[in-house]
């Protein structure tokens, strides 16, 4: 399993892939295929739970999930999202949160979306052996603020986010997500800082790239536009159904291979 520093050390060197999963099964798919990074992503809200956002999920929702995943992967470094209002309200309870998924529910290291308020608690998680992940960009527990448009077109914004990343890896931080942002601002940021720098929807030159796992294999009914589908799970999964459902009305299934009989029961009653 490859530790923070592992990852750190692939920056510059070797891409780093990441992807989402949010249950034991899906995470023992994707840690065999050797992808570096799970993340138990708060999109769990609108990619699984039938949610318009992210913003309903709850810790506890968060924490069992997280304990699946570390479960089903072997290898990957399992990061934890840490859900709207888990954070930043308060010092010790966002501690408290963040260490119980470590403590509890097995992860390597936790993700805060982030901004000017997390540049404390990223320094204080860091000195108490948490390993802390930075996003900038398009955070969407911030949905009702900024929208799910396009963030940092204008130059004001743009260094604020170049300021903010050399914040967080002051701070701590092992790796920054940047999401939705120009690529130029993306390679700017990458350039910048030392610590990985992985990108959704800012271009090719990050260290490394994440998705939401149901738009890659083809689940979502509809991806953002710097998604890519790269299969079609979900027109597998509805053919398989039809079939078992054309199965059981003509009486294909269940077969006789599908049961089995104890001669000693024929004459009950």
């Amino acid at each position: 399993m490859p530790t923070v520093r592992d990852l750190q050390a692939m920056a510059g060197e070797e891409p780093i892939t990441m992807l989402t999963a949010y249950d034991a099964v899906t995470a023992s798919i994707v840690d065999d295929t050797g992808v570096d990074v799970i993340l138990v992503g708060d999109s769990m809200g609108n990619a699984v739970l039938g949610h318009d956002d992210t913003l309903p999920v709850t810790l506890d929702e968060m924490a069992s999930r997280v304990g699946a995943v570390a479960r089903g992967a072997d290898d990957a470094l399992v990061v934890a999202d840490m859900p709207f209002l888990s954070f930043g309200a308060d010092e010790s309870e966002s501690i408290q949160n963040c260490g119980r998924m470590l403590k509890e529910e097995g992860a390597n290291a936790i993700k805060l979306e982030s901004g000017p308020h997390t540049v404390e608690l990223t320094e204080r998680l860091t000195e108490l052996g948490i390993p802390t992940m930075a996003h900038l960009g398009l955070t969407p527990q911030s949905v009702n603020q900024t929208g799910y448009t396009r963030q940092a077109t204008g130059r004001e914004e743009a260094e604020e986010i170049l300021d903010l990343a050399r914040e967080h890896e002051a701070a701590g931080a092992f790796a920054l997500v940047l999401e939705h942002i120009p690529a130029n601002l993306a390679a700017k940021v990458t350039e910048a800082v030392d610590i990985p720098t992985i990108g959704i929807g800012a271009g090719g030159d990050c260290d490394g790239q994440v998705l939401v796992f149901t738009d890659v294999v083809g689940l979502s009914e509809s991806s953002p536009p710097f998604a890519e589908q790269f299969g079609d799970v979900r027109g597998e999964v509805a053919d398989a159904v039809d079939e078992y459902i054309d199965a059981v009305e003509s009486g294909e299934f269940p077969r006789e291979s599908h049961s089995h009989t104890e001669d000693e029961l024929d004459d009950l009653y």
